[in-house]
């Protein structure tokens, strides 16, 4: 991939100076649909030969990691829900080919008027998509029995007294010999009671 400084990178090439008046809307559309309604506005730039009007579709997700129950799993999220960028060169046909797509409910915008985003909103949009540590979302609290297991504490149960989620950790404290001892542990490795 070459630098973003020779022009390259995904961030450079979606944010080239439009020089053909295209620019990026916000479409809304039913929650949950927003791949479906992606992919239906990419089959029709190609079946009604927008191209030349209708540039790029995204949805805007994050990955996130979800710690429940001691499992670990990755998922993307929509940052938006029900809201999908799409970049195109504003006519009465795109406009068209766009709104009537199974699943679209309108453009965001004044009436009938599309209003366009701000060259730094997308960057921002697009930049935070871009970002590489995925932000971990997890279920424990402060005080909350869990069970441990694994490790050498394996099925001991204490009450979670910290949790750090930049680094995925959690403080337990647990009955070892008679007293009260803390232990560090990941998120995967402590399901709730």
């Amino acid at each position: 991939m070459m630098s973003e400084e020779n022009g390259g990178g995904i961030l450079a090439n979606l944010l080239k100076e439009p020089e053909d008046g295209r620019a990026w809307y916000v479409i809304h559309c039913y929650a949950g649909y927003e791949n479906k309604v992606r992919h239906g506005i990419e089959q029709r730039i190609e079946t009604m030969n927008m191209q030349d009007y209708i540039f790029d579709v995204v949805v805007p997700t994050k990955e996130e990691i979800e710690i429940k129950e001691g499992s670990r799993k990755t998922v993307e999220k929509r940052v938006f829900p029900g809201y999908i960028l799409v970049q195109l060169v504003l006519s009465e046909e795109s406009w068209y080919v766009v709104r009537n797509t199974p699943g679209v409910t309108g453009f965001v915008g004044m009436g009938n008027d599309p209003t366009p985003l701000r060259e730094d909103e997308v960057a921002r949009i697009l930049k935070n998509m871009e970002e590489g540590s995925p932000t971990i979302k997890f279920d424990y609290r402060i005080g909350e029995k869990v069970r441990i297991r694994n490790g050498p504490f394996v099925e001991m149960i204490g009450s979670v007294s910290e949790i750090d989620g930049d680094r995925a950790k959690v403080k337990v404290m647990v009955s070892f010999f008679g007293r009260e001892t803390p232990v560090e542990l990941d998120f995967a490795q402590v399901e709730k009671v």
